[in-house]
C-alpha cells in the first residue's frame, strides 16, 4: 500500500505542477494556443478546442529539448 500512496501523490504533485503552467502559460505573450493550425469550434452553448498546433508544436520543442539533454 505505501508504493501505491507514493505514486498517488506523485501523480498529485504532477498535476497540481501542470495547473499551475497552463494559469502562468496563458498569460504568456507567444500565441501558443492560437496558432493556424489549432481547432476550435462554437456552437450555441458548446465550445470544442483541440490545439493541434500547438501540440505538434510543443512535441517538436520538448524533443529536442530532450535529446540534448540525454545524448551520450
Amino acid at each position: 500500500m505505501e508504493s501505491m500512496g507514493k505514486f498517488l501523490a506523485l501523480i498529485g504533485a504532477v498535476l497540481l505542477l501542470m495547473g499551475i503552467i497552463m494559469m502562468l502559460f496563458e498569460k504568456l505573450p507567444l500565441g501558443l494556443g492560437k496558432l493556424p493550425g489549432d481547432i476550435v469550434i462554437k456552437r450555441d452553448n458548446f465550445t470544442f478546442y483541440f490545439p493541434l498546433a500547438t501540440s505538434l508544436l510543443l512535441s517538436l520543442i520538448l524533443t529536442l529539448i530532450l535529446n540534448l539533454l540525454f545524448r551520450k
